[in-house]
């Protein structure tokens, strides 16, 4: 009887060595997760995000659509033609009765207002020169979303990971339990193998969770993978990659490591004043975009003055006589006059018109100024969350993490030797497997806070990394090449 126990016993220990080894190998086997053939890399979705997004198509024929009306305003109105036959007699409708009867062409050329077509050219020109801009800050945009997508995703699927690893650790649990109850050892009761089986269904429940989370991600990431043209009436669709389907796609097991564009601007817990900041604000797309814009109403302030300016035109004509009833010829008539207006009365279009356009400026640099005070208050939470992010890391690391692994252990230990309750086991292991869930989101979530950090600095690339060139600086290298930078 007491062999029969002491093998029990014996096995009870085995069972609980076995499960604290497997504790402290699950973080090994995370970084040695099985391989896949086409996983979807941080770098190759956003890049395949940039290259797919119709939205950069549809600014660069915006952007022709005005240089090419730049160069058609600067023209000239047509001249207009005219012709007559004046002054014929309608007794007899003889062309040869009468000398005032006559066949004549006239032509006419008006001249816009003093330079307006200049003006209205260089207006749409500079206007198609906030184009590149947009695109620079359209592409940052969708660095910042969809590489947010892709690490939500990420965590996501990481997570499931974990817990499939963990998994066989809580059925571990169940039969140690399972066995401690059989044999009355180790203070093991009934409530203690219910607990390892609810701990076990609820591991469970918590997959299920995460795979619709999964779905959620993958769903929002995957427009961003479609590449859908139109070729006259008909549509064309195709994926990122026609062997695999879209709601199979797995992503990359490699966590990215984002470099900051400012590392040691930003890491510094010293707050800089928003003067210091405005040096990179002032140079980010979206601020010379808007800059573009205020200079294109500023041209139309000098539109707008070119109307207190007279409008002149010039006709000429020229009318063909036909000879007289006695077979002598008539002398052809040639005209030639000027035409222009008198902007008298200003009150109620010209003045109006000029103050229109003054209050258009004025909105538009409301505009920049509101959107200066968004990129400060950007800033001041973003930053504020990457260093108490980085001090949450910190207790993670140093603190909390080798806490937890100490309490699993003593807790283990306590329960193998007869001192300890069941229940403080299945508890250690579930706050680890928290923890190391909690520090995986930590992780993307810092990640994120890095995308959003570049995108406020993308200004600065004379410090910015060839890696952070690829995400930010693609379509600004347009804004370069063009000389509008």
């Amino acid at each position: 009887m007491h062999k029969i126990k002491a093998d029990r016993k014996f096995q009870l220990k085995l069972a609980v060595s076995i499960l604290v080894i497997s504790a402290f190998t699950v973080i090994a086997e995370q970084s040695n997760f099985p391989k896949v053939n086409k996983a979807l890399s941080f770098e190759q979705t956003i890049k395949t995000a940039q290259k797919l997004d119709p939205w950069l198509t549809g600014n660069i024929h915006q952007q022709k659509a005005l240089e090419s009306m730049s160069r058609a305003v600067n023209t000239l109105p047509a001249p207009q033609v005219s012709l007559n036959l004046a002054n014929l007699p309608v007794n007899g409708f003889d062309f040869g009765q009468e000398g005032m009867t006559q066949a004549k062409v006239a032509i006419t050329q008006m001249f816009p207002r003093g330079e307006t077509l200049a003006i209205k050219s260089k207006q749409l020109q500079i206007q198609s020169e906030a184009y590149p801009y947009q695109r620079a800050d359209r592409q940052s945009k969708v660095a910042v979303t969809v590489g947010s997508l892709w690490l939500d995703a990420y965590r996501v699927q990481q997570s499931i990971t974990l817990i499939e690893n963990n998994r066989a650790l809580f059925e571990q649990l169940v039969g140690v339990a399972e066995v401690g109850y059989a044999s009355a050892l180790n203070k093991t009761r009934q409530q203690d193998v219910v607990q390892a089986q609810l701990e076990l269904t609820r591991l469970e429940d918590r997959l299920h969770l995460l795979y619709q989370q999964k779905s959620r991600y993958l769903g929002m990431l995957l427009p961003w993978l479609h590449n859908i043209t139109l070729s006259g009436d008909f549509v064309d669709h195709a994926s990122l990659d026609a062997n695999i389907a879209l709601h199979d796609l797995i992503l990359s097991e490699q966590l990215p490591e984002i470099a900051l564009i400012n590392e040691p601007f930003v890491s510094n817990e010293r707050w800089q004043q928003a003067q210091e900041l405005m040096h990179y604000f002032s140079h980010h797309p979206s601020v010379i975009a808007l800059d573009k814009k205020i200079s294109a109403t500023k041209s139309g302030i000098k539109l707008a003055k070119q109307k207190y300016k007279a409008q002149w035109g010039v006709n000429a004509s020229y009318g063909y006589r036909a000879e007289d009833d006695m077979g002598r010829s008539r002398a052809d008539l040639f005209s030639v006059g000027v035409t222009f207006d008198l902007p008298f009365f200003t009150e109620h279009k010209q003045d109006q018109a000029l103050k229109s356009a003054i209050s258009t400026t004025e909105a538009e640099k409301t505009e920049k100024i509101l959107l200066l005070r968004e990129l400060l208050g950007a800033y001041e939470s973003t930053k504020g969350r990457f260093l108490n992010l980085q001090s949450r890391q910190m207790l993670y690391q140093t603190r909390l993490l080798p806490q937890i692994h100490d309490q699993l252990e003593a807790s283990l230990s306590a329960y193998t030797n007869d001192d300890g309750d069941f229940s403080d086991v299945v508890r250690s292991r579930i706050a680890l497997l928290n923890t190391e869930l909690e520090q995986l989101a930590l992780n993307v979530e810092e990640q994120k806070i890095r995308l959003e950090l570049n995108y406020l600095f993308m200004g600065s690339f004379g410090q910015a990394s060839e890696q952070q060139k690829m995400y930010f600086n693609n379509s600004r290298q347009d804004a370069v090449v063009s000389g509008e930078d």
